[in-house]
């Protein structure tokens, strides 16, 4: 197994037991992250959006599999079974991440997934008809990133 697919390894079971420090300190101090949701965020953000996520997802459980590494970083798939909050409704997200890593550190961070298919899960008929919209996108994505910011601001304290 290499050091790269060991930090993933790492990460994803970090994930798992809900341990975010471990989480957060697989990241370099000038790493990125997107997804279809967040796009774009810095280390602090990344950071600070595992903590929100795992914080705010009481009932949410994650498997990883298929875990590789090279000497640049790697990839894997991981599914996170959660109830999102805003609808009640149950979701399973299928996700493909992969991985920039520099010094034993992650500096790029990209997940992928369907946000149609996930729509149609977290937001029902709304979900359905308009999930393959950049309307529906932009403002899911505009939201998050506003419940991210008031997640960083109550975190200062």
């Amino acid at each position: 197994m290499t050091t790269n697919e060991e930090l993933i390894r790492h990460f994803y079971t970090s994930f798992q037991n809900k341990d975010v420090k471990a989480m957060q300190n697989c990241y370099a101090d000038n790493a990125t992250f997107s997804d279809p949701v967040f796009s774009n965020l810095d280390a602090n953000q990344v950071r600070a959006m595992w903590a929100m996520l795992i914080k705010s997802g009481k009932d949410m459980r994650i498997e990883f599999k298929n875990i590789s590494g090279n000497g640049t970083g790697g990839s894997a798939e991981w599914d996170a079974y959660y109830t999102f909050s805003a609808t009640g409704n149950k979701v399973i997200n299928r996700v493909k991440a992969s991985f920039l890593i520099e010094n034993g550190k992650i500096v790029k961070h990209t997940d992928d997934f369907n946000f149609h298919t996930w729509a149609k899960q977290a937001l029902g008929f709304t979900g359905l008809v308009l999930g393959w919209t950049g309307f529906l996108r932009n403002k899911i994505s505009t939201k998050a990133k506003g419940n991210l910011e008031a997640f960083m601001a109550s975190s200062k304290g």
